[in-house]
């Protein structure tokens, strides 16, 4: 290890929680749109409740490793610009109907271009170039002028913000939160009788964990040339596409590793369940709906700052203002998509 740069090393350590990531969306059905259209359309909840499992496990990992002194808030990504609430809402929103128009996200993409769909790949690349075209490209002038990043005065957690008021500890809030979010996750017979979908679940939250754990570990033996951070897979798509196309101009780094291994996982998921197919999309229309879609996912996931993995799962672990509004923003973006494609706006 001690031969290969900082970047490569930072890569493997996505690698390795994107692989479990994969295994739990083909294994697990861990998807963000599938939670909300089986648990409104399918009168079924049980993978709406793994985020809460997901998420009270990752709450539990990540402020056990900010106690221990081992990952620092203050330099996550997500606690040194400050927070925005339009940008989390707009961009929330406009992400949340892009998944419903595109069929996925970008981490849901991921795990079925690993399974052999053709047209998550479409998704993929289409969201790559409008996340860097919102990034750096002619969107991001517009995108700064109307949304402003600032940088943050503090630690902009809840379980921060609460222990200063009340004296309690931010570890005890965020405990609370995690066993609340828990219980309501178990508190759904049909998940809590599914152990399958209780392990894959406790497994996104660990994948969460370990991406924080890998990248502060790198950030103390590097002095800094890793920065701390875990899953997100908008700008990252980006970052992938120009490393592939350009390898060292791109630069190997974290987001790099944890998209390849979502594929990877996806792919030897798919393999053990022995559902890898080649699909291809038969539908001019469809193929147009899922493009539009990958445009509004790239451009508003760069605008919230995150995706459904970035802020519903990364941002929310660490108890950031923007994480619980920017995921409930993407799932009511992702409710008016689904009711657009399934009754239209015209009154029922």
């Amino acid at each position: 290890m001690d031969l290969l740069p900082f970047g490569a090393q930072a890569a493997l350590v996505g690698l390795f929680g994107g692989i479990i990531l994969g295994l739990a969306g083909r294994m697990g059905y861990f998807c963000s749109l599938g939670a909300l259209e089986t648990a409104v359309y399918g009168e079924d909840q049980t993978r709406l409740r793994m985020w809460g499992m997901a998420l009270g496990t990752a709450i539990i990992g990540v402020f056990t490793l900010n106690a221990a002194g081992i990952f620092d808030f203050s330099l996550s990504f997500y606690h040194q610009v400050k927070w925005n609430p339009l940008a989390s809402i707009f961009g929330g929103l406009l992400f949340g109907y892009g998944m419903a128009m595109a069929g996925n996200c970008g981490y849901s993409a991921l795990t079925r271009f690993g399974g052999g769909d053709l047209r998550a790949l479409v998704v993929l690349v289409v969201m790559a170039i409008f996340s860097f075209i919102t990034l750096n490209g002619p969107l991001a002038a517009p995108r700064l002028f109307l949304i402003k990043e600032e940088p943050s005065e503090g630690i902009s957690s809840i379980a921060y913000t609460l222990g200063e008021a009340t004296g309690i500890a931010p570890f005890a809030i965020a405990l609370a939160f995690a066993t609340v979010l828990i219980l309501w996750a178990l508190s759904y017979e049909k998940l809590r009788n599914n152990h399958e979908q209780i392990f894959w679940s406790v497994a996104v939250g660990f994948a969460i964990t370990f991406g924080f754990w890998g990248t502060s570990y790198l950030n103390d033996i590097s002095f800094g040339e890793v920065m701390p951070e875990s899953y997100t897979f908008t700008a990252p798509l980006g970052r992938t596409l120009i490393w592939l196309m350009t390898s060292s101009a791109g630069g190997l780094v974290f987001s790099v590793g944890s998209v390849l291994g979502v594929i990877a996982g996806a792919f030897i998921g798919s393999s053990i369940k022995r559902d890898f197919k080649w699909e291809a999309c038969e539908d001019p229309r469809e193929l147009g709906r899922q493009v539009g879609g990958a445009a509004l996912m790239g451009i508003g996931g760069v605008t919230a700052l995150g995706c459904s993995v970035g802020q519903g799962l990364s941002a929310f672990a660490t108890l950031a203002y923007s994480g619980p509004v920017t995921l409930a923003a993407i799932a009511a973006g992702g409710l008016i998509g689904l009711r657009h494609l399934i009754h239209g706006f015209e009154p029922e």
